[in-house]
């Protein structure tokens, strides 16, 4: 059965230009053999496409250059079941990551902002009962306008690790990073919620820095972890929101998680959020 929940993700959109190698390159180093795939992407998308084949009801706020990519981009989200009529077409080119996968799924990742950094929400609306998710991946100008305009449920996954301002986590309701993230923010202390990641140790909720909630990673073979903390992101909110307990919210996003990293696309299928909530 879809949720009953209303999210609004404003992030990145970005084309994916993956090379799966045996191992990660080193310093100067060239490594042969890749495989190239050409995806869908970005946090922003990812947490938006996650979230709409969970079952909520999701709009993406973004931004994509007018050519063949932002197309793509653009058809991969309806595809997914999300308005796209919010994902404005810009002069820059489409966001791209460039990316290397190991034969253990780590990667690298450079990303190239493109149309992203010119995402906007002038002339969005945010009612009371619309839940916003955003990412670090756009410029803190529009976090900083999100703190200020939305009226209903704020959460933001702060990555990259960038140190948020003072009125941005006041307001936030919840703040997801993983164990670096966290480490790189001491300020996160501070949240009056923060979900934080440990990959194969699993996941914690804290309230100003006390431990309230804790849930084990699920044991699955990992083939790409991209687009895996994305998914999460997406889960832990509408597990929230839809009225589980923390720790059985946790245990939801983690499932959902381990379905993402054992899929070698950013976007995987997933099914409705309660088959992850056993």
């Amino acid at each position: 059965m879809p949720l009953d929940i209303d999210l609004i993700v404003v992030g990145s959109v970005n084309a994916d230009l993956t090379a799966v190698t045996e191992r990660l390159p080193g310093p100067g180093e060239t490594v042969g053999g890749g495989r190239l795939r050409r995806d869908p992407g970005g946090k922003g998308a990812n947490q938006a496409a996650a979230a709409a084949r969970l079952g909520a009801r999701v709009r993406m706020v973004g931004a994509v250059g007018d050519g063949a990519d932002g197309e793509r981009m653009r058809a991969a989200l309806t595809e997914a079941g999300v308005d796209v009529a919010a994902v404005r077409t810009v002069a820059e080119p489409t966001g791209t990551a460039l990316i290397v996968v190991d034969a253990d799924g780590e990667n690298q990742i450079a990303v190239c902002e493109g149309a992203n950094a010119l995402v906007g929400v002038e002339g969005v609306e945010f009612g009371p009962g619309d839940a916003v998710l955003a990412q670090l991946e756009i410029p803190m100008p529009v976090i900083v306008a999100l703190a200020e305009r939305v009226q209903g449920y704020f959460a933001l996954n702060a990555a990259p690790a960038i140190p948020l301002p003072d009125a941005v986590l006041r307001r936030a309701d919840l703040v997801i990073v993983n164990e670096s993230e966290y480490a790189l923010l001491p300020q996160l202390a501070e949240g009056r919620l923060v979900a934080v990641t440990y990959g194969s140790q699993g996941a914690a909720l804290l309230a100003r820095g006390e431990r309230v909630a804790y849930a084990p990673a699920v044991r699955t073979r990992v083939v790409n972890s991209v687009g895996a903390g994305d998914a999460f992101c997406a889960a832990l909110v509408l597990a929230l929101r839809s009225g589980q307990a923390p720790e059985q919210a946790l245990a939801t996003a983690c499932a959902v998680g381990a379905a993402a990293v054992a899929d070698p696309s950013s976007q995987p299928a997933f099914g409705e959020l309660a088959a992850y909530s056993g």
